[in-house]
């Protein structure tokens, strides 16, 4: 009895931690399908048109992205399923087993009593005994096995009741395990798809090697001159100001234990181009530095702060604006908006509007922030300090 207690604690805990598993997998699962959503809708405001832009193959190269992240998800909650399936079944088999030895002992023990005796007629049992002290045994004995029967009956109909417990949990997974084939078949049949079409746009955009190396150039200008302008500012600001207030100190503080959980400068998107020097999504010859990460995301989105500090500078490059955030020692920076909600010297918190992100109708309506983080003059990568 005891090796089976073990048994059943062991059986349920593994099922709690499978089941935390599979839970915590569906809640993944979620959050990919609304990434998956926010790409959709993105790719739904590019222009109307079947042509190829380097926009549309970087919402789709997200979308293959996110799909293959949702694929194996759903392909670890399979195995946690049959895991747990299997943990399951063993539980019952082992209930069922124990189920047959109730009923077998109790089936011998009527046998080798004088059960069938008592049972037939307890009075006559009980009045042919051959002395008093006899009757008394058998009135005793009479009243323990009515209450071992009592016990033992209560044993068999709790151990078939767990059964069929068991037999709901396994049909439950058997059920969970269905939906998740489907699910699997469905991505598996869309990342199919987006891949047809992936090598397809490649293909187009090759063909315009030139007209979008130019382009590229002319970009890579403008973040430049962006770049330049800004390192200039905080060279200035860092210089003009050796020693942070106490206030200032309080608030670097915070912004470096903040580290990793800083909430994100828009409320939704994805990291289109990182941090460091990459290779360019379509041409292997040419390598992109960004000294920030390009967060795209739907149009209309603003950038938001990410920490509370003070605007110490708003930049006006040809139509766009950037904006620069001070916390202590530390400075975010907010580029390509389109519009302002503050201005030089206003104090914000954290999560608050900065302005609104351009949505650029000549790079087919792709709207995008180019965010960075530096400490003094040193940039940092911006993508070790937000939350994941």
């Amino acid at each position: 009895m005891r090796k089976l207690i073990i048994i059943l604690f062991t059986c349920c805990l593994c099922l709690c931690l499978h089941a935390q598993t599979v839970k915590d997998l569906q809640k993944e699962q979620q959050k990919l399908q609304q990434e998956l959503a926010q790409t959709g809708e993105m790719l739904k405001q590019t222009k109307k048109s079947e042509t190829a832009t380097l926009n549309k193959l970087t919402l789709l190269n997200q979308d293959i992205r996110t799909r293959k992240r949702l694929i194996r998800s759903i392909n670890n909650e399979l195995s946690a399923l049959n895991n747990e399936m299997g943990v399951l079944g063993d539980k019952r088999n082992n209930l069922q087993q124990e189920l047959e030895r109730y009923k077998a002992e109790y089936a011998m023990l009527i046998r080798q009593t004088h059960y069938a005796d008592m049972m037939s007629s307890p009075l006559l049992f009980l009045l042919s005994s051959e002395n008093f002290q006899q009757l008394l045994r058998r009135m005793r004995y009479m009243h323990e096995f009515a209450q071992y029967r009592k016990i033992q009956v209560k044993r068999i109909e709790n151990t078939q009741a767990e059964i069929d417990i068991q037999n709901q949990l396994l049909q439950d997974r058997k059920n969970d395990r269905e939906t998740a084939l489907k699910s699997q078949k469905r991505e598996q049949e869309a990342l199919a798809r987006d891949e047809r079409k992936q090598k397809s746009m490649l293909n187009e955009l090759k063909k315009k090697e030139k007209n979008l190396k130019n382009k590229q150039q002319q970009q890579q200008k403008r973040v430049n001159e962006l770049n330049k302008k800004i390192e200039q500012l905080i060279s200035q600001q860092v210089r003009s100001k050796t020693t942070l207030t106490k206030e200032q100190q309080l608030i670097a503080g915070g912004f470096e234990a903040n580290q990793g959980r800083l909430p994100w400068p828009v409320e939704k998107g994805f990291i289109s181009g990182y941090f460091g020097t990459h290779k360019h999504p379509i041409y292997e010859h040419v390598t992109i530095n960004n000294k920030g990460i390009y967060i795209q995301t739907v149009q209309g989105s603003v950038a938001r702060a990410v920490y509370e500090g003070e605007v110490t500078s708003c930049i006006v490059l040809g139509k766009t604006y950037a904006v620069i955030v001070q916390h202590g020692n530390y400075r975010s920076v907010y580029s390509n908006l389109k519009e302002l909600y503050v201005k030089q010297g206003d104090k914000v918190q954290a999560k608050q509007k900065l302005g609104t992100i351009l949505s650029d109708t000549e790079e087919d309506n792709k709207t995008e922030l180019y965010f960075q983080i530096y400490k003094d003059r040193t940039l940092q990568n911006p993508t070790l300090w937000l939350a994941q």
